[in-house]
């Protein structure tokens, strides 16, 4: 017989105790687990000339490079075995001031091979420790040079950039640039991080002779994908968009995907490569899903860290 003393557990108790450790449990996951598991995604993209051979271009974005990630540089160093015919960094590749020699040195193998870049918000100003979930109420903004009690610290940019160029990147702040490669001439342009709204659209490169009539392919280039900066790129005829900042959502729910994007863009292309159409007028995206974090928010979740290695084809 059973004493009329025992008591039956709670059952909303012990509902919330289970609740309370599937979250620990996921969260300890994307801190240990997912946020340092790096894949390669690759995509095709139909958008050279016709008769024009493939071209390789690794996309890299969203670094956030911080002294001891020795698993992330071991792994971006790996890269260079892939070969790529070019490189695009789409910016964010700092967390610490710090962090520019480990950087520059994970990255020097890339560097045998011609590249471009342009800078985010965090190659300018090391992130802030706040309030993870801040993350999912919208865009983050810097906070108000006048009324904020902590600021930001400021980057080297400079030696950031001349580290690349040293390297042989093509810098694209606010620039374009013609590189010939493979027989194919490619026109770059870029702009400054939108994210601070210090894009200024510096259109296609001019002056070529036979420039509209001979091979070549119009490639965009950006950190954030703001509506404005896809739909001026798409309006003025690009090939091809590569921009990154959103991390792909960076929590994401499976079946569902991405909730914020850090951004104007939609949820729904949080990452991965789609048209953007503008005007009558369509050009394919890729955005970068990136491959770190934030300090702040030092963990992901259904949304894997990732570079992104596009073939080029010809147009059928």
């Amino acid at each position: 017989m059973v004493s009329s003393s025992t008591r039956r557990p709670n059952p909303w108790l012990t509902g919330m105790a289970a609740s309370a450790a599937a979250a620990a449990g996921c969260v300890s996951y994307g801190v240990f687990v997912e946020r340092n598991w790096f894949k390669l995604r690759r995509e095709t993209v139909p958008c050279l000339p016709a008769g024009a051979g493939t071209l390789t271009v690794l996309h890299l974005s969203d670094i956030h490079l911080a002294p001891g990630q020795g698993k992330k540089m071991r792994w971006l160093r790996s890269l260079a075995q892939l070969r790529p015919d070019l490189v695009v960094n789409t910016g964010d590749n700092l967390s610490h001031v710090g962090a520019i020699a480990p950087l520059l040195q994970a990255l020097g193998p890339l560097m045998d091979f011609p590249g471009v870049f342009v800078p985010g918000s965090n190659d300018y100003f090391a992130p802030m420790l706040k309030n993870p979930l801040r993350y999912l109420t919208g865009p983050s903004r810097l906070p108000d040079r006048a009324r904020a009690v902590r600021q930001p610290a400021r980057l080297d940019t400079a030696a950031l950039h001349a580290g690349f160029g040293k390297g042989g990147w093509t810098n694209l702040t606010n620039r374009n640039q013609s590189i010939g490669l493979r027989g194919l001439r490619l026109d770059f342009t870029g702009v400054d991080d939108p994210h601070l709204n210090r894009e200024r659209y510096a259109g296609w490169p001019a002056g070529a002779v036979g420039q509209d009539t001979s091979p070549h392919v119009k490639i965009a280039v950006a950190h954030a994908p703001y509506q404005r900066v896809l739909d001026r790129f798409t309006a003025d005829g690009a090939d091809l968009i590569l921009a990154g900042h959103t991390h792909g959502g960076q929590v994401c729910i499976p079946g569902y995907g991405a909730l914020v994007t850090n951004c104007d863009l939609p949820s729904w292309r949080a990452k991965g490569l789609n048209d953007w159409v503008h005007r009558g007028r369509t050009s394919p995206v890729n955005v970068s899903g990136g491959i770190g974090t934030s300090p702040a928010a030092p963990f992901r979740f259904a949304c894997r860290p990732e570079a992104v290695l596009l073939t080029l084809t010809a147009r059928p």
